[in-house]
């Protein structure tokens, strides 16, 4: 057996832990800890203290600090030692220490000197789930962490609450309880297997109805020769369209935002009409948002009134934006390239700031509706933008991960919605080989776009995006001016 950790869930009121060192570590294990239980009794003991380790000790009774070197004696009331420093001989030295006494230890970065690790933790409300690698890799650890975050939906504290008093209600030996629990919760299980492969059912024969009435269809109408004359028809547009569409799709599954900034700066760099580019891209997106946001609001993911908020300014400022677009793009259509390049090279900046910079606690959000009307008048103006400006503002606030993407994603249809009539009433479908090739391409790399989805660091996909707009805008701006 390679792992032979034995997972336990400690109860901290009366345990008291002491941590040596002071340092970010310190920092970071003291955090840890205050997490699990606010008022756990630490000391910690070191020679210097990080920075913001001194405001979490002001404010936390329960936070000890002797601002020396460890002396032996330290471990005298502590029944559990964190280690926190980078000092080989005095980390060995304390873990001898520690095992005479019978106290049990955990050495940062030091697994040999370990009997016990940090695990990395999934808190919803009193479902509580712990990562550990053996101490092989952490960054591991803090990835499944980060994931599962966000597929347990924050309800669960309810269902195990309601499943709670129904266990407590229940009168019998456990036996008869644990039978009827698995006779209620049953049905939810059944029901979520017979739907998966229902649904399987359907989409499988449906595609089958499909390929075959398309085929017949087509070739009662077109034979084999004069389809591939056809295919030879289709202009060169279409073909660079699918690769900026493909592009695009690939990035924001990786990141969560950026197709439209992506799209929109690709395809100025091809020449494409102003107006052309932000229709082509609000039209593709009406789909994709359509489903995305049902899907987040069939899951309880979107905070109605925050919707409210966003989707109304938001569409005036939509076909604001698209309007205004349509008579620049057409009379000042140099000047508006340079006002949407620059426009993408602040988004740029703006996405390398967002991937240094770390989330705040929760704050109020002001101007709400401006925010929305902003949001989207640049989207529809630029081509682009809902994502980095709405997502990354109400992410920056504090607001959880995925109310922000559930309430933006439904907001996001009608606004681009409202864009793609706007664009429809005053340019007609003009246009079809460059909508087309944006679409198909999307859909080619949906399926790897998922893939990639959360795979990439957070802060290395937003820097790898901010590079590429960066670098289209200035090239935009260099062939311009």
């Amino acid at each position: 057996m390679k792992n032979t950790l034995f997972p336990i869930f400690l109860k901290t009121e009366t345990a008291r832990f002491l941590i040596v060192g002071g340092g970010k570590v310190g920092l970071e294990k003291t955090l840890t800890l205050l997490k699990q239980n606010p008022n756990v009794a630490i000391t910690i003991v070191s020679p210097e203290l990080h920075p913001d380790l001194k405001p979490v000790i002001a404010v936390n009774e329960n936070v000890q600090a002797i601002v020396r070197n460890f002396e032996p004696q330290d471990v005298n009331h502590a029944d559990f030692i964190i280690i926190a420093t980078a000092n080989t001989p005095l980390n060995t030295g304390i873990r001898q220490l520690a095992k005479q006494r019978g106290l049990l230890v955990n050495a940062a970065d030091q697994p040999a000197l370990c009997d016990f690790y940090l695990g990395s933790i999934v808190n919803k409300g009193s479902l509580k789930v712990a990562f550990s690698t053996n101490g092989k890799s952490p960054v591991m650890a803090r990835r499944l962490r980060e994931y599962f975050e966000q597929v347990i939906p924050d309800e669960v504290d309810a269902t195990i609450e309601q499943l709670n008093k129904l266990r407590n209600a229940h009168t019998g030996d456990f036996s008869s309880k644990l039978k009827e629990l698995n006779k209620i919760t049953a049905p939810l299980a059944a029901k979520h297997n017979s739907l998966s492969t229902n649904k399987r059912a359907i989409t499988g024969i449906s595609l089958l109805f499909i390929v075959f009435v398309v085929g017949y269809s087509l070739s009662a109408v077109i034979s084999g020769p004069e389809l591939f004359k056809l295919a030879q028809g289709i202009p060169v547009e279409f073909f660079i369209m699918l690769a900026v569409g493909f592009v695009a799709q690939l990035v924001d599954g990786a990141l969560g935002m950026g197709y439209g900034i992506m799209c929109s700066t690709m395809m100025m760099l091809f020449g494409v009409n102003l107006p052309v580019i932000s229709s082509s891209i609000h039209t593709a997106e009406v789909f994709s948002s359509a489903v995305s946001g049902y899907t987040h609001y069939k899951f309880g993911n979107v905070n109605k009134k925050l919707l409210i908020w966003l989707a109304i300014p938001g569409v005036i400022g939509a076909v604001s934006g698209a309007l205004l677009l349509i008579y620049l793009g057409n009379t000042y259509e140099t000047f508006a390239y340079v006002g949407v390049s620059v426009y993408a090279l602040v988004i740029g900046f703006r996405l390398i700031y967002l991937a240094l910079k770390n989330i705040r606690a929760k704050s109020k959000i002001k101007k709400v509706g401006l925010l929305g009307f902003t949001g989207g008048f640049m989207d529809s103006f630029a081509g682009g933008g809902w994502g980095p400006i709405v997502t990354s503002t109400l992410l920056a606030k504090g607001r959880k991960m995925n109310f922000v993407v559930g309430t933006v994603s439904l907001s996001e249809f009608f606004v681009t919605f409202a864009a793609a009539l706007t664009f429809f009433t005053s340019l007609g479908i003009t246009h079809w080989a460059t909508l087309s090739g944006i679409i198909v391409g999307g859909s080619i790399a949906a399926p790897l776009a998922a893939r990639l989805s959360g795979k990439l660091p957070r802060k290395t996909a937003l820097l790898l995006v901010a590079a590429l707009v960066i670098l289209f805008s200035i090239r935009i701006l260099l062939k311009l001016l």
